[in-house]
């Protein structure tokens, strides 16, 4: 896709010619204007703008990467058995795109996957095009509301984490004064959303239309097809973006309205993280009219509260919240009054990793420390920079113990009849040039390959993010640019160093290396060509944007072959 090309809404487009880089900036600007226009309240402008995102082909090109290469989801088909895998069946989705014939949205394949408490939650996977066509409407319609978000909303929407909405929790816990926790739970949030209700928040959006295809579209189960009368399937790429446009005003509707530069002007903080949300309030009197009035809120929406998992707690007690534990202490200080709020990973959250890293080694059972170390790394380093932000070095320490036993047990079946010491000289050792620990896991030929340990990973407390700022907002590019660069630290010692020399950056796209795509190392000069694994000649890109180089390194490759072979 050349620069010219980027909003044209005709012609065939080959995948593996498109300028990432163009598009991606394309659909960013048109992002922003749209969300600068919603700021000022000109909103025949806001139309216009998104009536051009929806016609772009830039945003149809981005939203098939997307939905073909980047969400978990991608090998998943709807209904119609369709999976996009190759570029050239990429090109032929793009180029339906952008023909613009009318589309009759296709019900979605319900499928269930299991919870933590045992039961089975129900997904809604809509066809493939379906996907794209929701990740085009997503782009046109949440900037214009990430402009109007409250600022105590953070699940599922761009520059915001569960860590926010943590630090959040904890900063009004160590403060005393908001001790008593509704915490709460919305019954089949996603399932039960008042269609009627949402179409009217939405209000004069230009896929309107398509949005209502989506919500009556139904769902097939066991080859029968079932009618929605309410709900956005868990599975659609737009269903958290409506989630929260249905949620959207809680925080003034129980009353916790913010001062300037964001501080909370009542007796009430909200902290909502999609349809997960808890309620501080000082006394417990206020916590009981918080709920009622949160109840009735919701009823409008066609929600309710679950009754069995939705409590009035004490911070003395502590309450589970995105994976942590959040809980104040008696301390001996006077300076702290007497109390001191801990965020810590929950007992759950501890049990979990447990069972997942001993179900993990007994599959690997019979494998080589290669192998053992590719499969737990990522899951080991994933879980820790999830909890590091908070009082997380007790739990680390607890399971770097845990995973010595599992790793000594792992050994004995692997040589049952060698001695104690002979199995610790040959996969313990200090394997980790960085660290001054003897009982690494690996393996002594290959000194290089060893297993993480969860407490390598320092607890750093995290930065919140600002009020209601947004990345879509112009004027805070540097702000985000800052905050994109310090997702650096999570990464291992050679990739932070590439990391660091591309200030974060994917040469190819121009989009951050933390964008949720997977990330490998790129060779400038071949190693088939002499090219070595020095800092020098290595570049860090998206798994994507490497193998649209590869290829196009393979093209030119066997057409200067063939110019040579007729020379």
């Amino acid at each position: 896709m050349r620069p010219n090309h980027a909003n044209r809404t005709e012609g065939q487009i080959d995948w593996n010619s498109i300028d990432w880089n163009t598009a991606n900036r394309h659909v960013r600007n048109l992002r922003q204007r749209i969300f600068r226009a919603t700021q000022e309240g000109d909103w025949d402008k806001v139309q216009s703008l998104q009536r051009l995102m929806l016609r772009s082909c830039s945003n149809a090109a981005v939203s098939v990467r997307r939905v073909t290469q980047v969400n978990k989801g991608k090998n998943t088909p709807g209904i119609d058995k369709l999976t996009v895998k190759t570029p050239k069946a990429r090109s032929k989705l793009l180029n339906e795109l952008i023909s613009h014939t009318p589309w009759r949205a296709k019900p979605a394949k319900r499928v269930y996957i299991p919870k933590a408490n045992g039961k089975r939650r129900p997904l809604g996977i809509p066809v493939i095009k379906d996907r794209a066509l929701q990740a085009m409407v997503k782009n046109a319609l949440e900037p214009s509301w990430e402009a109007q978000f409250e600022a105590s909303s953070y699940g599922f929407r761009p520059g915001r984490s569960a860590q926010d909405a943590i630090e959040r929790i904890w900063m009004v816990a160590k403060s005393k004064g908001k001790v008593w926790i509704v915490d709460a739970d919305i019954k089949g949030c996603f399932d039960n959303i008042n269609h009627e209700h949402l179409l009217k928040t939405i209000g004069t959006f230009p896929a309107k239309e398509l949005i209502y295809q989506w919500l009556k579209a139904g769902y097939v189960e066991m080859g029968t097809l079932h009618e929605t009368i309410a709900g956005t399937p868990q599975g659609g790429v737009i269903s958290p973006l409506l989630a929260n446009i249905s949620l959207h005003g809680m925080e003034s509707a129980v009353g916790a309205q913010r001062r300037n530069k964001g501080h909370q002007a009542t007796d009430r903080t909200v902290v909502r993280y999609a349809d997960d949300f808890v309620i501080m309030c000082r006394t417990k009197a206020d916590a009981e009219k918080a709920q009622e009035t949160i109840s009735q809120w919701l009823s409008e929406r066609g929600l309710q509260l679950s009754a069995e998992k939705t409590r009035i707690v004490h911070l003395a007690e502590g309450f589970d919240f995105l994976g942590f534990h959040v809980r104040i202490y008696p301390c001996d200080q006077k300076s702290k009054g007497g109390w001191k709020a801990i965020v810590k990973p929950s007992k759950q959250s501890e049990l979990k990793i447990r069972k997942r890293l001993r179900e993990e080694m007994l599959q690997l059972n019979g494998q080589n420390v290669t192998t053992v170390v590719k499969r737990l790394n990522p899951i080991i380093r994933g879980w820790a920079n999830y909890f590091r932000t908070q009082s997380a070095s007790k739990t680390f320490h607890k399971l770097d113990h845990f995973m010595f036993i599992r790793e000594c047990r792992f050994v004995r079946r692997l040589h049952p009849n060698r001695s104690r010491h002979w199995r610790q000289r040959q996969y313990l050792g200090k394997r980790n040039p960085y660290r001054k620990d003897v009982n690494v896991f690996g393996h002594i030929d290959e000194p290089n390959i060893y297993l993480y340990k969860f407490s390598w990973t320092k607890i750093q407390r995290h930065i919140m993010v600002k009020d209601t700022n947004a990345p879509d907002d112009p004027h805070l590019a540097d702000y985000w640019h800052k905050r994109e660069l310090a997702k650096i630290q999570d990464l291992p010692p050679k990739p932070q160093q590439l990391a660091r020399r591309q200030q974060g950056k994917c040469p190819v796209c121009g989009e951050s290396l933390f964008n949720d795509e997977l990330v490998e190392e790129h060779h400038i000069v071949r190693r088939d060509e002499g090219g070595l694994d020095t800092l020098d000649n290595l570049v860090m890109l998206h798994l994507f944007c490497h193998q649209q180089i590869t290829a196009q390194q393979l093209h030119q490759r066997s057409r200067k072959d063939g110019r040579n072979g007729t020379k």
